[in-house]
């Protein structure tokens, strides 16, 4: 048997002694390489979600908030309200065409007024008081609807003409955690009593805040 053919014979068995001591999956087997990372092409999520988050970086903070749910949340209290007086005039006979406002008087009660009988009157105002779900639905209106109404003519204004509203830029908030309608309501009503005298009166006071309701609207 000549040199190269012993060599080759031995290292073959060595091998295979190797092989038996280190079963496959060991740790002692060398990782594999790391496949190449594909690059970064216009359609990558990656690129994606980055522009994506410039983009929404760089609009303005009105465009966050949710008119449509803070529509559907006032206009929840106001047929609750409205459905409420109906059924007031249908228990005292009253014309259910009559237009019937609400209000608070100076010690804080749930105040009717309109064309009503002052018998009947007094009588729906102590079952008005006695109910908290009205006085709730009452006190969380005077707060978000001049809130909304502020809001939705700020949007129009900017939408129509440009006009930016910093006062709307203000009250919105970078978490949008924070942007709900009773949210903007509070700072709302908070940035109102600080501003200066001849801007407040611009801006509703919940405290004479009144609606006028027509039970058949």
């Amino acid at each position: 048997m000549s040199l190269l053919t012993s060599l080759i014979k031995a290292s073959t068995q060595f091998q295979q002694a190797m092989e038996k001591k280190q079963p496959a999956g060991s740790g002692n087997a060398l990782p594999k390489p790391a496949a190449p990372e594909a690059p970064v092409s216009a359609t990558d999520d990656r690129f994606t979600l980055s522009e994506r988050a410039s983009f929404d970086t760089g609009r303005p903070k009105s465009t966050r908030l949710q008119m449509a749910e803070y529509k559907q949340t006032v206009g929840q209290d106001l047929a609750y309200m409205r459905e409420t007086l109906r059924h007031k005039l249908a228990e005292y006979k009253l014309n259910p065409a009559t237009s019937v406002e609400v209000s608070k008087n100076d010690e804080g009660k749930i105040s009717v007024g309109g064309g009503i009988p002052e018998e009947s009157r007094n009588r729906i105002e102590q079952d008005l008081n006695n109910s908290k779900p009205f006085r709730e639905a009452f006190s969380r209106l005077s707060a978000s609807e001049p809130t909304l109404h502020f809001v939705d003519n700020a949007l129009k204004l900017n939408k129509a003409y440009g006009v930016n509203n910093s006062l709307l830029d203000t009250l919105v908030s970078d978490n949008q955690q924070f942007n709900g309608l009773q949210d903007l309501a509070h700072r709302y009503d908070s940035l109102r009593r600080t501003i200066s005298t001849d801007q407040a009166t611009n801006y509703a006071d919940r405290k004479n805040f009144a609606l006028s309701l027509n039970t058949r609207a």
